[in-house]
């Protein structure tokens, strides 16, 4: 139960606090952000109560689709957030979504929308793919729109502010995640 707690509580406070005060409305108050966080934990708990009653019909296949979506959505973000300093907010965003968007609706398509049998437009086999991968290869090709989507928009929008620039410099040497730890 405490781990299911947990995620709730990481979930509902990145929705919350990152997604909708970061980048929707940074203007939201307390209780409106409250409000979406309670929104987002029993929208939560609704998919994990559906998947919990419904398990798709595939065991060994789901932890390869997590860790698929993990690599088109959250992994190519830390990489860059670790090496390159002109990747900005908006560009990490697009390119998450993108990757995320891309990789679930590749996944659809060959597994069924939200994994409900028969509605499904491809085979889940390599010759009957859309781009010849199956479903739980398609993280891959996920995580490299994700990285192109990220650069192009963080090209094409404001340049990265100083302080983030210095915080990546600190993170990059213990010295420096030593400062900044002390300093805050």
């Amino acid at each position: 139960m405490s781990t299911a707690a947990g995620l709730l509580l990481a979930i509902s406070g990145a929705v919350s606090h990152d997604l909708v005060r970061g980048a929707i409305n940074p203007n939201i108050s307390e209780r409106g952000e409250l409000m979406s966080a309670r929104i987002a934990m029993a929208a939560s708990v609704l998919v994990a109560t559906y998947l919990g009653l419904n398990p798709p019909g595939f065991a060994a296949e789901t932890v390869a689709l997590a860790f698929g979506l993990a690599a088109a959505s959250i992994f190519p973000v830390l990489m860059m957030g670790i090496f390159t300093k002109r990747v900005n907010n908006r560009g990490a965003v697009a390119g998450m979504l993108t990757g995320l968007i891309f990789t679930l609706g590749y996944v659809f398509m060959h597994k069924g929308w939200l994994f409900i049998p028969g509605t499904n437009q491809f085979p889940d086999t390599v010759d009957g793919s859309l781009l010849g991968l199956k479903s739980t290869a398609i993280g891959a090709v996920g995580a490299i729109v994700n990285f192109a989507v990220a650069f192009i928009v963080s090209k094409s929008t404001e340049d990265t502010p100083q302080e983030i620039k210095d915080l990546v410099d600190s993170v990059r040497s213990p010295r420096g995640a030593a400062e900044a730890q002390a300093n805050h």
